[in-house]
């Protein structure tokens, strides 16, 4: 049973990085002590009116100083609540949830599709092999400089503004990249196209679905996927993201 906590944790900073995307640095000693790459945090609201927190990644950790960094899109109420909260307000978080991405020494992709590049900047920090960094955007970017020290980033967007005109496995192909391991994060087609990739090409393969997350605490079942094992939970062959996930082996997912 993983170690859990539920914190108020207060803000430290926040600032907006691109269109509608916010950097927020809380203090939350006992989950980031805990904390691995890919887990996720539960952020609640304050307004008692939204019962249900908002699963949002972790993108880095600061053991040292007890931080957490959360990069999100404001993408509902809950969200633009957050957004618009500022210095020394407080959260009730809980956390480290979910799995997280295990940590291997061979060379390594790390892929990251649009809200899903936050969680990559913390595993590339901490993934001790080479690793070449590959975000797709749609044309805004944010981020991408943070990832310059722990590798070679190569960049994807659709509108052709930056790096590659198109996706992230366009940008593969035209750099002529290769790797022996794949660690993603994004969108579902994004993450399908991955899976295939990775199959066709017999490379291990882990993908994060915090995407099709929607309560992360396993109460709503809007994230359940088909998976090859039964659960143990519901002796059927579903999945929930938020609980046995988000980040999984590739060949064990249906997506």
């Amino acid at each position: 049973m993983q170690t859990k906590f539920e914190e108020i944790a207060p803000i430290v900073r926040q600032e907006e990085i691109a269109d509608d995307i916010y950097s927020m640095w809380i203090e939350a000693k006992d989950i980031a002590e805990h904390a691995k790459a890919g887990q996720f945090l539960s952020v609640y609201s304050n307004d008692g009116s939204r019962l249900l927190p908002r699963p949002i990644s972790i993108c880095e950790i600061d053991r040292e100083k007890g931080k957490l960094r959360l990069v999100y899109r404001v993408a509902g109420k809950g969200t633009k609540e957050f957004s618009d909260m500022h210095a020394a307000a407080t959260l009730k978080v809980m956390g480290p949830l979910g799995n997280g991405f295990p940590k291997k020494e061979k060379k390594a992709f790390l892929i990251g599709g649009g809200i899903g590049i936050p969680p990559m900047l913390e595993l590339a920090k901490e993934l001790d092999c080479e690793k070449q960094m590959v975000l797709g955007y749609r044309d805004e970017l944010f981020l991408n400089d943070e990832f310059k020290p722990y590798g070679t980033v190569t960049i994807a967007t659709e509108d052709g503004s930056a790096g590659t005109k198109g996706n992230v496995l366009d940008a593969i192909r035209e750099n002529g990249l290769t790797a022996d391991i794949i660690y993603a994060c994004g969108p579902t087609p994004m993450l399908r196209a991955i899976k295939q990739y990775a199959a066709e090409h017999d490379i291990e393969c882990y993908i994060s679905m915090e995407e099709r997350m929607a309560c992360g605490i396993g109460a709503c079942l809007a994230c359940v996927c088909q998976s090859k094992d039964k659960d143990a939970h519901s002796n059927v062959n579903n999945k929930r993201i938020c609980k046995e996930g988000p980040v999984f082996l590739a060949e064990e997912v249906e997506i």
